[in-house]
């Protein structure tokens, strides 16, 4: 392939920008991350003074910074498609990581595409794949669950779907709920094999792995910061039929 075929084809007219951003170090922003929050006329942010923090260690020039978060995403999609009407171009991020993936976006996302504007990802750090890809559980079939419920019974409930499902699960936990979590999965789902990422990406980065049993008595004591959980799917069993029956296998009525 020629370096001319890597070239980014021009954008033409105003679009909204989905941009990942690092989630935990800084050496992770690509350069058209970087080119693209310079370029754009406003970066909607889930926290304003975390992307002007960000854009500061970046060397970038700060252009104009709106909210767009959980309580406000609603009014802000709105907002973000009047700016495009305007013609300018916004570049949508969260805190850390991708946006719209368990993080404000998906509305403004609906927003954008219902008003017949475009909508362009600039591909970053995801806490989920990261957690996923370094778990040492199968990575071919998964299942993102984002947050739990915060109490034990939601959390069981909310589980019981996935008690058969082969696909690897994936949540965000809090560290003050991590142990109970684990816990409840285990309960539900049996005890499968688990691992659990902290602080991914930054110096003092940790994956723990084991059965959920194991993990919830590890984190008795919980640890600073937020964490990913990974857990094994469900063995499938499938039922052998013996075909050196006389009838194949088969009942006959």
């Amino acid at each position: 392939m020629s370096a001319s075929a890597n070239l980014e084809t021009p954008h033409e007219g105003p679009r909204l920008w989905l941009v990942g951003t690092p989630i935990g170090n800084m050496e992770d922003l690509p350069p058209r991350a970087a080119r693209i929050l310079s370029e754009v006329s406003v970066i909607a942010c889930e926290d304003t003074r975390t992307t002007r923090r960000l854009l500061d260690l970046a060397g970038l020039t700060p252009p104009r910074l709106i909210a767009c978060h959980d309580h406000n995403e609603q009014s802000s999609a709105a907002g973000i498609v009047k700016l495009l009407e305007q013609g300018e171009s916004v570049a949508l991020v969260s805190d850390a990581g991708m946006p719209a993936i368990s993080d404000p976006g998906y509305r403004v996302v609906r927003a954008v595409i219902e008003a017949g504007f475009e909508v362009s990802a600039v591909p970053g750090p995801s806490s989920v794949l990261t957690a996923l890809a370094v778990s040492g559980l199968p990575t071919d079939r998964f299942t993102f669950l984002g947050f739990a419920p915060r109490k034990s019974g939601k959390r069981q409930r909310w589980l019981e779907p996935f008690k058969a499902d082969p696909a690897t699960l994936i949540i965000m936990e809090s560290a003050q709920r991590l142990a109970e979590t684990l816990g409840d999965a285990a309960v539900v789902l049996g005890e499968r094999q688990g691992a659990v990422a902290f602080e991914l990406t930054k110096a003092f980065e940790r994956v723990h792995r084991g059965t959920l049993s194991e993990l919830a008595a590890r984190y008795s004591e919980p640890p600073l910061g937020e964490a990913v959980i990974v857990i094994a799917g469900a063995v499938v069993v499938r039922e052998k039929v013996n075909k050196y029956t006389p009838d194949g296998g088969k009942k006959k009525g």
